[in-house]
């Protein structure tokens, strides 16, 4: 990684480049003269470069629920996963089944979103999804957020009544978590899934 030493030094150093080769290389930058001609056009060219790179990004944005990836596009039938983290940040996927429904065990399986469950004498609950929290002793800590469980079915989302690994779902319906606070009384299901 020495791009990333070398933004360090220059933020260390000073924000020009003269700055940022000392701090890099101990002298002056190599090839002389003939260096410093072409680092302005060059530089030119990266930060064009990295502005249209960032400005394709498919990164999802905060505020609802990207198009989703879909493991499986070519199935007959879709369920989603959206997953709204506390920040608001959300996030969607998509999986592709043949057969008339899918279970949520396999939905979250193949929805490529990472979770990590335990299974307590009520089933299965999700301790971490998509990384949230990043780290945990113990799942389900008293006076710590959560993760809420909803079920969307015909474009309006429910409270889940059972656990995720019981939920059956069907073509265009979702399973949706929210990350939400302990003391939210009634939370607010995710983003409604965005439907190939």
């Amino acid at each position: 990684m020495p791009e990333s030493t070398t933004t360090v030094r220059a933020q260390r150093h000073g924000s020009s480049w003269r700055s940022a080769f000392s701090g890099a290389f101990g002298r002056r930058p190599p090839g002389g003269t003939a260096v410093r001609k072409h680092i302005s056009p060059a530089s030119a060219i990266l930060a064009i470069v990295l502005a249209a790179a960032a400005c394709s990004s498919s990164t999802p944005s905060a505020s609802g629920s990207p198009t989703p990836a879909c493991a499986n596009a070519t199935a007959p039938h879709h369920a989603y996963v959206v997953v709204e983290h506390l920040s608001g940040k959300s996030v969607q996927k998509c999986v592709g089944f043949s057969g008339d429904t899918i279970g949520g065990q396999a939905l979250m399986d193949q929805s490529g979103v990472k979770f990590q469950t335990q299974t307590f004498s009520f089933g299965k609950a999700a301790c971490a999804i998509d990384n949230e929290p990043a780290q945990f002793t113990q799942c389900l800590p008293q006076n710590a957020p959560y993760w809420a469980l909803f079920v969307e079915t015909g474009g309006a989302w429910a409270t889940a009544q059972t656990g995720y690994t019981d939920v059956i779902l069907h073509d265009k319906d979702a399973l949706g978590w929210h990350y939400v606070q302990v003391t939210d009384a009634s939370p607010a299901p995710p983003p409604l899934a965005n439907e190939r």
